[in-house]
């Protein structure tokens, strides 16, 4: 997850650099914003961070900026700041980014926002787990302790279509009712998906067309179907955004893909597609690595590549700025192949000797 860290005092700031310490290796593109404090001693002074430091004079300037931007956003202050702040922006609980709140001790972290679908819940799971704090999880599901269908879609990469049923099925395993989990035949990656659910303890059925008696299901399916009652799980593309230096083997990009994918917990061959920069479009290794794969492979010029770089604030490496005209290839090429949908990023960019990786669901 790309993460955008608030804070708005020196306490806050020191809590904020524990944070982005504890961010997942590779994940870590956490980017600090903190309040313009004076004198500018106290400023530098405030944080220990390597990435650059942001500092704002209107949080909600700057919290607007970031709402598209990153995956999830992170507040060391009050609830009710925050509330008020990004009351505004919030649209849906199917792109809205996570958003989690810690106090300025450390003491408690609150999942506010896009708990399921935008892993608001886990991140905070695993940040209070790091920082020993008390996580504060407030979604009925995980309160009773039960296993909603969105939240394993969040986990595995799938997208739960019509929104209206995420309610429905949710409210159902609330007031105790159970409902078959179904395969449909043809789905993508069908033994991954069925691997998986079996070791959360979930039976699977196979897809026999429509539901004949109206009872309530779910449905992994390669699309949504629009019959009643059925919540459809499907499979989101997982994009491989690749850069790597000139005459990198076949052997060297797999293996960082594999090391890659290993992060997040997926098999190489749940990537969907590759994307790159078309300075290597003729690059043997990244190309034979593609086809190995049996993936489709996309080159963006650095035209569309730069306005993802813009438009999402990435990071860039001079070297590579001076050596291809822009600073940035596997995030920025990944977010091209992801088009329109946008994507949150399962794994920011991670550097391997030759090669980089960025890993991206598309939303």
């Amino acid at each position: 997850m790309r993460t955008a860290i608030f804070a708005l005092t020196p306490p806050a700031a020191a809590l904020a650099n524990r944070l982005a310490a504890c961010m997942d290796e590779g994940a870590g593109t956490a980017r600090f914003f903190t309040a313009h404090l004076k004198p500018q001693e106290e400023r530098l002074n405030a944080v220990d961070c390597q990435d650059p430091i942001h500092y704002f004079v209107r949080l909600s300037a700057a919290v607007r900026e970031a709402f598209s931007r990153y995956d999830a956003l992170l507040f060391i202050m009050a609830t009710g700041i925050v509330v008020r702040t990004i009351a505004p922006l919030v649209t849906s609980k199917l792109s809205d980014p996570a958003i989690l709140v810690f106090d300025e001790r450390g003491k408690h972290a609150i999942s506010l926002l896009s708990g399921h679908v935008g892993g608001a819940n886990a991140l905070t799971r695993r940040l209070a787990a790091a920082i020993g704090a008390d996580p504060v999880i407030t979604t009925a599901t995980d309160a009773q302790g039960i296993t909603a269908p969105d939240a394993l879609a969040a986990k595995l990469g799938l997208r739960p279509m019509p929104k209206a049923m995420i309610q429905e099925t949710n409210g159902a395993l609330l007031a105790g009712a159970s409902f078959p989990y179904q395969i449909e035949e043809g789905l993508l990656h069908r033994a991954f998906y069925r691997a998986r659910l079996t070791a959360c303890g979930i039976g699977v059925q196979d897809a026999k067309g429509k539901s004949s008696d109206g009872a309530l299901r779910v449905v992994l399916a390669n699309k949504a179907h629009g019959a009643a009652r059925t919540l459809y799980l499907v499979p989101r593309r997982l994009i491989a955004g690749i850069g790597c230096r000139s005459g990198t083997s076949k052997h060297e990009i797999l293996s960082a893909l594999t090391a890659s994918c290993a992060r997040i917990d997926v098999p190489l061959s749940r990537v969907d597609a590759f994307a790159s920069t078309a300075a290597k479009r003729a690059e043997q290794g990244l190309l034979a690595a593609a086809e190995e794969c049996g993936c489709t492979i996309q080159f963006y010029e650095n035209q569309p590549m730069r306005e993802m770089i813009e438009a999402y604030g990435l990071m860039e490496s001079p070297f590579v700025k001076r050596t291809i005209g822009i600073g940035n290839v596997c995030e920025a090429a990944a977010l091209c192949c992801a088009g329109t949908h946008g994507g949150r990023f399962a794994l920011g960019k991670t550097k391997f000797e030759k090669v980089t990786v960025a890993l991206l669901w598309e939303k």
